[in-house]
């Protein structure tokens, strides 16, 4: 059972050891286990590959993503299995001010680290962020190295990934302004599986109905810093 997934901790990234973890990988883990699939294998790739990468059957699920309309012309989506608010990536001390996307716009010499094809680059887009402030990455590790060298002034993205990636590169330097409710509500991140995999979706997402909220899982997703507030937001 192959499972692709991004270097973005905590959701996903390699540990001390060299073994792949994270909220979506040890979740995934857990679900194929409960199905009785032992062949569990993490590949990692670039965000712009997820997608392909089930329609030509490279892999049968994805770490997280945003369910967009536009992702579900080419993939199903489990239940959500997290619910979290954007986040700027930003210099220590946060030297322009930035409050999110809206002071991005405003800031017409300010230059914003996105990935390509994730959802916070077409959420920057919309609050009036011009293209010519935009730097399009492949990688997180390219955007935060951004950031780090003063290349852009922030790197929008899930200010949870941006959380884990400061507790593990402290000596970067690096900051992180959410993005308030008022401007953007916290949006919801599932996995993926390919149209053809319906029985898998089925499957999924009958064991995530059982798992999500319970004690198991509550302990499984504190290890990498979710509250349990957090984790109410996709038990309702």
């Amino acid at each position: 059972m192959k499972f692709a997934y991004l270097i973005e901790p905590p959701f996903n990234y390699i540990d001390t050891n060299g073994d792949v973890t994270g909220c979506d990988v040890e979740l995934a883990r857990h679900v194929f286990q409960e199905l009785g699939i032992s062949d569990f294998e993490p590949v990692e790739t670039e965000f712009a590959e997820l997608l392909p990468g089930l329609v030509d059957g490279r892999w049968r699920m994805t770490t997280g993503l945003f369910g967009t309309d536009e992702r579900r012309q080419s993939a199903q989506f489990t239940r959500p299995i997290w619910a979290l608010p954007d986040g700027l990536l930003v210099g220590d001390g946060n030297p322009m001010g930035l409050t999110g996307y809206r002071s991005l716009a405003s800031s017409r010499d300010a230059r914003l680290a996105v990935i390509r094809d994730q959802f916070q680059h077409r959420s920057a887009v919309e609050f009036g962020v011009s293209d010519q402030q935009i730097v399009v990455f492949e990688t997180y590790t390219e955007a935060a190295k951004a950031v780090r060298d003063g290349a852009v002034d922030a790197y929008a993205s899930v200010g949870r990934a941006h959380s884990g990636f400061i507790e593990q590169h402290a000596d970067w330097q690096l900051d992180l302004v959410l993005v308030s409710a008022d401007e953007k509500p916290p949006a919801f991140g599932s996995f993926a599986v390919s149209w053809n995999d319906t029985g898998l979706l089925n499957d999924v997402d009958a064991v995530l109905s059982e798992f999500l909220g319970s004690d198991a899982h509550r302990q499984m997703v504190a290890a990498f810093g979710f509250s349990n507030a957090e984790v109410d937001l996709v038990t309702i």
